[in-house]
């Protein structure tokens, strides 16, 4: 395997939405896979991921219980402006707030949620439409309710404790491919509980 940290070395190119290279250790646009060696790793590119992010963002984090979700939103947040160490996963209040940062960040667990309805009663579409960044953990249980333009992203741990950030298409096939979201109608299969808060 190469070295983990090279992927947190800057890439100097461009990125069309006007994200300054030098202040970034990620190129987003082109990225579809990404080896991140630790936590700090894990931190720093989702601040990328938030300081890439724009009014009415929706960022869709897929991946098992203790993929690393939960680390990678907090470094949104931190890219976005906000206080990391705020951020808890929303797992039993469902959606969590972050305002006063640049933008502000609406984090949502949809993994309690058992219908599309229950989503939309959280009151769903006002964020979509509150200039906000919204970022989803457990996405992939209701895909056909992310707008067009989502950027998924599925976290995998690998054997040496290492996490994989792979960005997909909403159906889980490889970013790119053109597979993109078409016919997504199915609820995947819910995994085991997760432990309670401090259990």
């Amino acid at each position: 395997m190469g070295d983990p940290g090279a992927a947190l070395r800057v890439r100097r190119a461009a990125h069309p939405t006007g994200l300054p290279s030098a202040a970034n250790a990620f190129t987003l646009r082109a990225m579809r896979d990404i080896i991140l060696g630790s936590i700090n790793e894990t931190l720093a590119f989702g601040e990328a991921l938030g300081r890439a992010a724009e009014p009415g963002s929706v960022i869709a984090l897929c991946g098992g219980l203790g993929a690393g979700k939960t680390h990678l939103a907090k470094g949104i947040v931190s890219g976005c402006g906000g206080d990391q160490e705020q951020v808890s996963s929303p797992t039993f209040a469902l959606v969590q707030e972050y305002p006063g940062g640049r933008l502000p960040v609406f984090h949502f667990d949809f993994y309690r949620l058992v219908s599309a309805d229950e989503v939309l009663a959280v009151g769903w579409d006002e964020y979509l439409e509150a200039g906000g960044v919204c970022v989803v953990e457990w996405a992939d249980l209701f895909p056909m309710l992310l707008p067009e333009g989502t950027q998924w992203w599925r976290l995998e741990l690998s054997g040496d404790g290492a996490r994989r950030a792979v960005r997909v298409n909403p159906d889980g096939s490889p970013w790119g491919t053109g597979a993109g979201s078409a016919g997504i109608t199915a609820i995947p299969e819910r995994p085991a509980e997760p432990p309670a808060p401090g259990g």
